[in-house]
């Protein structure tokens, strides 16, 4: 299959871009609470499909949630209990880079968690996502896939830049040969969650570009009509020439050239 150009994505990226903008207008305007989990194998692209979303939206309003392994403290409360105090409040949209999911995935292939946890959390995450709904939340569950070729030349590419070096970590060295028991694992979870008041959508992320046009496109698809006319803002008059910059004892370091 032929990857998607970068013009071409540009050009197909603008106009999704200015509907994510009237969505979080919406958003605010209605009081609405999304959600969105972005769950995948590792290097399936979550990170850049979370920027997407959220590159043209008032951080203040958009909020990225990614948790770090969780505390010894945390490790004893009830396992949602760190996941809810990051849920959105009114007109704010939250999207999760990996969630409570974590149990169903890397906790159960890697043996972080027992089978007895694994059991419990797949009985009750389908509940506990049903209470988020009936609350008024827009919950959206995105997993996205890539096939086992593209997951090794992308975790290459990340041993060999040391600018993306950052991302690797020994979980996803070790991850590396258990391909099909993340598949079982995942496959395990499907069948336990995708409910009718929370499904799952899968989304092909071989091509990364192609995956967040889809991805993009899905979730406007699925939200309400979110039109909103934006307020007409008009500048005034500045009553003069404009001022130029003053300043005396610190002075700005000039312009790099090269």
């Amino acid at each position: 299959m032929t990857k998607l150009k970068s013009k071409k994505y540009d050009a197909l990226l603008e106009p999704l871009e200015e509907e994510l903008v009237a969505m979080a207008r919406w958003a605010q305007s209605s009081g609405a609470r999304i959600l969105v989990l972005f769950e995948g194998r590792d290097t399936a692209g979550k990170g850049g499909a979370i920027r997407t979303v959220s590159e043209r939206l008032n951080p203040r309003q958009c909020r990225i949630v990614a948790l770090s392994k969780p505390t010894e403290r945390e490790m004893s409360e009830w396992y949602f209990q760190r996941y809810i105090e990051h849920l959105p409040a009114a007109g704010e949209i939250v999207l999760f880079d990996r969630s409570w999911y974590n149990r169903a995935g890397v906790e159960k292939v890697m043996g972080y968690a027992t089978d007895d946890q694994v059991k419990r959390f797949l009985k009750d995450v389908p509940k506990f996502e049903q209470m988020l709904i009936n609350d008024g939340i827009l919950l959206f569950k995105y997993w996205l896939t890539t096939d086992q070729d593209k997951q090794e030349e992308r975790l290459t590419e990340r041993l060999e830049d040391p600018l993306k070096r950052w991302k690797l970590s020994p979980v996803d060295l070790a991850a590396r040969g258990k391909y099909q028991a993340y598949t079982d694992a995942r496959e395990a979870m499907l069948k336990a969650t995708h409910t009718a008041h929370a499904p799952w959508t899968l989304i092909d992320f071989n091509d990364q570009k192609l995956g967040r046009l889809t991805l993009v496109q899905d979730l406007l698809a699925r939200l309400p009509e979110t039109h909103v006319e934006p307020p007409e803002l008009a500048f005034p008059p500045l009553g003069g020439p404009p001022i130029a910059e003053s300043y005396a004892v610190l002075k700005p370091i000039r312009n790099f050239t090269v």
